[in-house]
């Protein structure tokens, strides 16, 4: 049950690269209170236009495997499906009952089985996959690989470094999306650091990112703010290679699914939040939102970097000077500092949480006798 009355996320924004909102991840997010930037890094190639599929497709119909491995149940139904398009469905077929066919897990295993086609189940994961094929020996064997996105990592090395001739055939293939337009905004989040978290639910999405910003000649600056001020979450180790190859941390759930990768920003976000017994209020400042009393007060980007200043120093006076320097753009008119200062203390709609220190700065009326938190 969700504690916080407005979200356990409220306050949060959060970037998903993933390719399509239907999976869920937006929805479980906003439904945390959570605001969401969707930039998908990603498009899927669907498979009756995808001319690869096609190519390899036709390919294999001229020259059959011995051994064909199926880890997906969409990506088998949608091959065939598509095969059928091209008017090859009926050979495909006939090249698969030709050829030992192993399915990862059960669902492969029925869409196999509702093709019409005999196959046998292997161990539901790709390196129980990998042994079993390794220990029925493949030297000298071809072996074809049907994939969705891409293949898992390391099965066709694995494979050809023991003998055997293997290939792959890749069904919903990723490629960069058409519109880079939602991604260059995710993009401009991160880089401005409007961003509390980016989300990555495949390795490639994690690729694409990095490519863009090289393309716009921002990739040292998105790994820099990857660092240092946006959160990464990846779905699984495997999804945050690209990303740790790059020096960025990432953080991780025990399932790469989309519940728990938003159990762990539940967590891991709100712990960083910081809260303060202020004037006889409680000011809480999650991510780049305000929140006094639990009632969450819109406040521009230029009071946010103020009060952030504030927060880091609880109770001790910060001077003009230095809250002159935190404000973007303000060049050197410390007059500035008062303009946002007004603004802010009216977005907090209780301007006694901030006190004026005559001649010296600004401080937060942060009660001396209560604890703080975060």
């Amino acid at each position: 049950m969700d504690e916080h009355p407005h979200g356990t996320l409220a306050g949060f924004t959060v970037g998903v690269t993933s390719v399509r909102r239907a999976d869920g991840l937006d929805a479980l997010l906003r439904g945390r209170g959570a605001a969401v930037v969707h930039g998908p890094a990603l498009r899927i190639v669907a498979p009756a236009d995808d001319p690869a599929l096609r190519s390899a497709t036709e390919e294999l119909l001229g020259r059959a495997p011995d051994i064909v491995v199926a880890t997906t149940a969409p990506g088998f139904r949608d091959w065939i499906e598509a095969a059928h398009g091209w008017g090859h469905g009926g050979e495909l077929l006939g090249v698969l009952r030709g050829a030992e066919l192993l399915a990862l897990d059960p669902g492969v295993l029925d869409a196999v089985r509702a093709a019409g086609l005999t196959g046998s189940g292997a161990p539901g994961s790709p390196a129980g996959l990998l042994d079993r094929l390794l220990g029925q020996g493949v030297a000298g064997r071809r072996v074809l690989v049907q994939s969705h996105g891409e293949p898992p990592p390391g099965l066709i090395a694995a494979l050809t470094a023991a003998g055997a001739e293997a290939l792959g055939v890749t069904v919903h293939r990723w490629t960069p999306p058409e519109d880079t337009g939602p991604l260059d905004r995710l993009l401009d989040a991160v880089l401005a650091g409007t961003l509390d978290a980016v989300t990555f639910t495949r390795a490639p999405a994690a690729a694409s990112l990095l490519a863009r910003a090289g393309a716009r000649g921002d990739r040292d600056a998105l790994v820099a703010a990857l660092r240092r001020d946006v959160l990464a979450f990846c779905a699984g180790p495997l999804t945050a290679l690209p990303l740790r190859a790059e020096g960025i941390g990432t953080h991780q759930p025990e399932s790469s699914r989309s519940g728990p990768l938003v159990e762990l920003l539940c967590r891991e976000l709100p712990a960083r939040a910081r809260v303060l017994p202020v004037a006889g209020h409680r000011l809480e400042v999650r991510g780049h939102a305000v929140l006094v009393d639990g009632a969450p007060r819109p406040v521009p980007p230029a009071g946010m970097a103020l009060l952030r200043l504030l927060v880091r120093r609880p109770g001790w006076v910060v001077p003009r000077a230095e809250l002159l320097r935190a404000l973007p753009g303000a060049g050197r008119d410390e007059h500035a500092v008062e303009t946002a200062m007004a603004r802010l203390r009216a977005a907090l709609g209780t301007p006694e949480l901030i006190r004026t220190v005559v001649k010296r700065g600004y401080r937060l009326s942060v009660d001396p006798a209560a604890p703080t938190e975060g």
